[in-house]
């Protein structure tokens, strides 16, 4: 007896698959193309991952009246067609026919037609409903799986990428008792920040990093800030340096590699290597104390403790007038940087490394 658990990607048809009209019904040859990306994903994922694909919809398009329920529409018939031409197939396809009036559990997001997959076995907590509605968000939610929504912020290109490598994040906590910090990364983001540590302009330097670099960063520390400012800028960088060591790991596919811009009247230029041995070359001065509530002597410690923590090479180097320019566009080349570097490569998924290991 096999029981091996799939799983399985629950991918909705029109506007995922099919473009989708003003109208939403597909119901002439004139209405049909593919979603941009569609195909090439689709091949992708069919030739690179086991996934069972199952396709889900509530719209049968020319009607209940004109198609017994045994077939399929015409313009469906091509869609499958031109993909089973590009290698893709389906293993099952569920088309409800109810009317959405009749408001029947086996329409989306009801689990109706997919109580199969709920009682055999899948892996459902391994497996993600692709849609572009919030009812597939909602669908996958009832699975008991996860969702990839299309959107300016999710396209098909990151869906592959996504279901291919996986999604990298971490979280890190460090309580000492000196700080108490929790650090959350998500690589793949889309440059959304949360962050509190007490310190208005560290604050700030730090959703450069997320911003630029296009990494959701999640941060919160409770520091002494009644001592100094020092043991919250150390810890922070610290346990951001560990939290993305972590969230990349065995580091496939990746850049290794990263940029300089210029700020006003400042050019800023940061180099790094994800090569696993930390080193810190820092070329910048600074003539006032603070900036904001931030010792600008701490720069210099903030990048030796990620760069320690993080096992990068980081080459910094900045030059220029205004302190506030300067070091805030050392963060942002910093993120951008990294965002290079971090990048991954799914058609060439290999260690960036000739010694293979990092």
């Amino acid at each position: 007896m096999n029981c091996e658990l799939r799983r399985v990607l629950f991918i909705d048809r029109d506007g995922t698959i099919l473009r989708e009209p003003e109208d939403e019904q597909i119901d002439s040859f004139e209405k049909f193309s593919f979603v941009p990306g569609a195909i090439s994903a689709l091949r992708f994922l069919r030739q690179h991952t086991d996934f069972l694909f199952v396709m889900v919809s509530n719209q049968d398009g020319l009607g209940t009246d004109s198609y017994p329920e045994d077939t399929f529409w015409p313009t469906q018939n091509l869609m499958l067609d031109i993909l089973k031409g590009e290698g893709v197939t389906f293993d099952a396809i569920h088309i409800d026919r109810s009317f959405p009036k009749d408001n029947l559990p086996t329409r989306k997001p009801g689990t109706g037609m997919l109580t199969d997959y709920m009682t055999g076995n899948y892996d459902l907590t391994g497996s993600f409903v692709v849609g572009d509605r919030e009812t597939d968000a909602k669908l996958a939610k009832n699975l008991g799986c996860r969702s990839l929504i299309l959107g300016p912020d999710m396209s098909w290109e990151k869906i592959t990428e996504l279901l291919f490598a996986g999604e990298r994040t971490a979280t890190v906590k460090r309580t000492t008792k000196e700080t108490d910090i929790e650090v959350r990364v998500c690589l793949d983001g889309n440059g959304k920040s949360d962050i509190q540590t007490g310190l208005g302009f560290f604050d700030h330097m730090l959703e450069q990093i997320a911003k630029h670099g296009m990494t959701d960063l999640y941060i919160r520390c409770k520091g002494d800030l009644d001592v100094d400012e020092h043991h919250t800028i150390e810890d922070v960088a610290l346990a951001l340096g560990e939290c993305i060591k972590k969230a990349l790991g065995d580091k496939r596919g990746i850049g290794r590699y990263g940029y300089c811009l210029p700020m006003d009247d400042c050019l800023c230029q940061v180099a790094l290597d994800f090569g696993g041995r930390p080193w810190l070359v820092w070329d910048a001065e600074f003539h006032r104390e603070k900036v904001g509530e931030m010792p600008t002597e701490m720069f210099l410690h903030f990048f030796k403790s990620l760069s320690d923590s993080a096992a990068i090479n980081l080459n910094i180097k900045a030059e220029g007038q205004n302190e506030h320019h300067k070091i805030e566009g050392i963060f942002k080349a910093f993120a951008r940087s990294m965002r290079m570097a971090v990048r991954r490569d799914i058609t060439h998924f290999q260690l960036p490394s000739s010694k293979g290991m990092l």
